[in-house]
């Protein structure tokens, strides 16, 4: 039967994402709209910005953090392009972005010493074969495949190589241990349900070791430019932004962090984060039609929940009509504004993807499992399945 309990919110998109709970386009009110963002004020909030999130994430003091363009794929593409081909990479794929990743190390960079280690969907590579006196670049969290790194007890301390880290569903969900990490980037477009179009990218005093040392050969677009004259430029990292940024997200931003520090900083978040995949855990464990696209249970995504249909008489259908079932499932609970944009990536198996982390509330994920039995049931009986 149809469920009569409906989520208080349908918003369980990975991206963007749902905004904090009571937020309102009124809270919005003191943003410093019509100024430029290199006067006192607004920089001041850019600025106190950058501190905020320094702070609440716990980063040691001597790492930077600084806004950057272009969302987490720019941050991405900004550590890749100022800092590869120093020495050898490894490159870890097991989704979609890392693998955007090692194209843009093979075909974009043309990195002549990269080694790529890549897994199915669902999987991790070998961690173990990973070589730390080379650099290596991962995605922390698999946000198209529900695939995480369990921990960065993998990565040695005395390492030879930097460690870059795309973290974007990761910062601010899960814990992480940044002195094994030397450059991270997320967009707050995640975890804190920002608007997006910004990047942010965390240096330890390693990369910037690098970026100082090192001139890569080939140009850098403006946007990329993290040094001047073989130094660091520290006012990035203060409030100075390479280009002109949304002075309304700004205040977004301040407001995510604020519904944070109200709820107790990140050990909240990330408790958030860990009860929503709970509730997705104890459903599929009494499912009889579905299953995590994870194959580990200790590699199981807390924000970016995959799952894949495991009933048998889908699975003997051929690939062209599973994409169909499960695109029939995300259609009827859209059209009952239970869940919104919950269809799994579009490289990914054909499945479903529910955003766990941590402005989507668990009360709202427990009223969703119902009606995900409803919708599998009746599509079934719409394509005679």
């Amino acid at each position: 039967m149809k469920p009569t309990q409906k989520p208080l919110s349908a918003h369980f998109s990975s991206g963007p994402t749902k905004k904090p709970t009571g937020w309102t386009l009124s809270s919005l009110g003191d943003a410093a709209l019509g100024r430029s963002h290199r006067a006192k004020d607004p920089k001041a909030k850019i600025s106190t910005a950058i501190t905020r999130m320094h702070q609440m994430l716990g980063l040691p003091d001597e790492y930077r953090l600084g806004i950057v363009p272009a969302s987490d794929t720019g941050a991405v593409e900004m550590a890749m392009w100022s800092v590869l081909g120093a020495r050898g990479v490894d490159v870890l794929a097991w989704e979609s972005f890392g693998k955007t990743w090692v194209g843009d190390a093979t075909k974009q960079l043309q990195l002549e010493d990269c080694r790529i280690m890549e897994a199915d969907w669902g999987a991790l590579p070998d961690l173990s074969q990973v070589d730390f006196s080379r650099d290596v670049l991962f995605t922390y969290n698999g946000t198209t495949s529900g695939v995480r790194v369990p921990d960065t007890d993998w990565i040695p301390a005395n390492r030879t190589g930097l460690t870059i880290a795309d973290a974007t569903s990761a910062c601010f969900a899960m814990e992480m241990d940044f002195s094994k990490l030397d450059i991270t980037t997320f967009s707050w477009q995640k975890s804190l349900g920002g608007e997006g179009g910004f990047g942010v990218i965390i240096l330890s005093p390693r990369a910037v070791e690098r970026l100082e040392s090192y001139s890569p050969p080939r140009p850098l677009p403006k946007i990329f430019q993290l040094t001047k004259a073989g130094k660091l430029i520290e006012g990035i990292f203060r409030g100075d932004t390479i280009n002109t940024p949304s002075l309304l997200c700004i205040e977004d931003l301040h407001v995510a962090l604020d519904w944070a520090d109200r709820l107790g900083g990140l050990e909240a978040l990330i408790a958030r984060s860990i009860a929503n995949l709970e509730v997705v855990q104890a459903f599929v464990a009494e499912s009889d039609w579905c299953g995590f696209l994870c194959a580990e249970e200790a590699h199981l995504s807390s924000t970016s929940i995959c799952l894949k249909i495991t009933h048998p008489d889908i699975l003997a259908a051929d690939s062209e009509t599973q994409t169909a079932f499960a695109k029939n499932i995300v259609n009827l609970l859209a059209d009952e504004q239970v869940a919104f944009d919950i269809g799994a990536y579009r490289t990914a198996p054909a499945g479903l993807r529910l955003w766990g982390g941590p402005t989507v509330e668990p009360d709202d994920m427990r009223a969703l499992m119902p009606w995900l039995d409803w919708a599998f049931s009746q599509t079934r009986l719409q394509m005679g399945i």
